[in-house]
């Protein structure tokens, strides 16, 4: 085992991947909590199609992926929240006519100006390769600015997850906080896309919440859960993925789920006993 670390850890892209992947785990784990409860989950699914299309477009314009991607992400977070919340449509329906559209755009611009190659499978599913050094930079700030503001924030995004007509009663401005998740969402999706791909990112947004719900059931200790599982099923699925030659982000959905699968067994045999 100390061989295979040795080995692993030799690799530059894979310090790379390991470094930004554990800070995006870990902060999709803290947002997801969040996310789950308040049953906005679908929002960080439809933002990851949405980010398929920024990465086409910034592809097809040969600029910085996550220099175009991130405001292009942004704005829409923006639009979905207001989406989901006010649209005579209903907040899924809208959310899935959103998120379709983005990610039927992303592959036109990808088949006209680059063709359906590997690029393509690579921002669906995600490469460990794709993280330059200058892309290692930028991840980490944003990631550690995501980080800060949760836990600056902690208080009123707990107030507005549990009960947001008391926060609403206290003098809250619950919108905004509600839109603060879906920022701090939006921006960990683009930064977390090329490793995860379109298709995979939302899991480490959902599947560490549900995991712990299994077993927790105070917000807190579901939130710790949630940061330790998703961290740890992320560094095996990527020891898995490089041991095997299996895809990285797929790799990391499969401990998930076997995570998943235990906790819930755990659960059961608890509720038995």
């Amino acid at each position: 085992m100390f061989d295979l670390l040795q080995e692993l850890f030799s690799y530059p892209f894979v310090v790379r991947a390991l470094l930004v992947g554990t800070l995006v785990a870990l902060c999709a784990s803290l947002l997801g909590v969040s996310l789950v409860l308040k049953r906005y989950s679908m929002i960080g699914d439809g933002l990851s199609h949405v980010g398929f299309g920024t990465l086409a477009l910034a592809m097809a314009m040969n600029l910085g992926p996550l220099e175009v991607s991130i405001p292009l992400m942004l704005l829409a977070a923006f639009l979905l929240l207001r989406v989901s919340e006010n649209s005579r449509i209903k907040g899924d329906a809208a959310i899935a006519l959103i998120s379709s559209s983005s990610l039927a755009i992303g592959v036109v611009i990808i088949a006209m100006t680059s063709g359906m190659n590997a690029d393509l499978c690579n921002y669906m599913f995600g490469t460990i390769l794709a993280m330059s050094t200058s892309d290692l930079y930028l991840s980490v700030a944003v990631a550690s600015i995501v980080l800060i503001l949760y836990i600056i924030f902690y208080n009123k995004i707990f107030l507005v997850t549990f009960d947001e007509g008391f926060a609403k009663a206290t003098g809250t401005k619950t919108s905004y906080y509600n839109m603060l998740i879906a920022f701090l969402t939006a921006l960990i999706i683009v930064i977390g896309m090329r490793m995860m791909g379109a298709m995979l990112i939302s899991s480490l947004i959902i599947f560490p919440a549900l995991t712990s719900m299994r077993i927790f059931r105070s917000f807190k200790s579901v939130v710790i859960s949630s940061a330790i599982l998703s961290v740890f099923c992320f560094f095996m699925g990527i020891v898995i993925s490089f041991t095997i030659s299996t895809p990285a982000g797929a790799s990391v959905v499969i401990v998930n789920l076997a995570a998943f699968c235990l906790f819930t067994l755990a659960a059961f045999i608890r509720k038995a006993v």
